[in-house]
């Protein structure tokens, strides 16, 4: 379902143009968004309380997570929020650069997670990405809004740039710190492995 929904998202931002008339758009985006977001949490509250776990589950859940999140990421990065096609400003506050970092960390920790959990460490989600994912779960329909109202009103809602811009860059530096107890985590791992046997 929430493969779906994003997939509906992203139909919906890809005929997205700011200042094309079309602002509308948006508000169907960010219903879908959050729906999708509640979809994640929802998801997670059944398994822990029917305690329900399924290698399917471990894959598809992180799977639709960063599809959902990612993708909204690279589409806020992309033509359609173009602000200005001279200064190349882009409306949402999101950038190429910071699509780069947050899809660097994203395949960092994969990576890590992966080769951890194939040698037998148990490797899940620990908090600080289960509040990553929450931060970005609120920033995108968030920053979705902020557009809306840009466009209906782009002088009286102008302070809003600001706050646009704050929720955007406290996001990439918590999604690149996030990942940081993954690679530490790892770190450890190797160095007990690699020490050799005192006795």
């Amino acid at each position: 379902l929430r493969l779906v929904l994003a997939g509906i998202f992203f139909a919906i931002l890809a005929f997205y143009r700011y200042d094309g008339g079309v602002a509308w758009l948006l508000i169907p985006a960010i219903v879908l968004f959050i729906a999708a977001a509640v979809t994640d949490a929802l998801d997670g509250h059944l398994a822990r309380k029917w305690e329900v776990v399924s290698k399917f589950g471990r894959i598809m859940d992180p799977f639709c997570d960063k599809v959902l999140v990612l993708g909204a990421v690279v589409f806020l990065a992309g033509p359609g929020f173009v602000e200005d096609t001279r200064t190349g400003v882009l409306v949402s506050g999101v950038y190429p650069w910071m699509v780069v970092l947050v899809i660097a960390r994203e395949l960092l920790v994969t990576g890590i997670r992966g080769e951890m959990e194939s040698t037998g460490h148990d490797f899940g989600a620990n908090v600080w990405g289960k509040l990553k994912m929450i931060l970005q779960s609120v920033v995108v329909p968030a920053v979705l809004l902020i557009v809306l109202l840009l466009e209906v009103d782009d002088r009286g809602f102008a302070w809003l740039g600001w706050v646009r811009d704050v929720l955007v860059y406290a996001t990439v530096i918590v999604t690149i710190l996030s990942g940081l107890p993954y690679v530490t985590g790892a770190m450890k791992i190797v160095r007990a492995a690699e020490k050799p046997d005192e006795d």
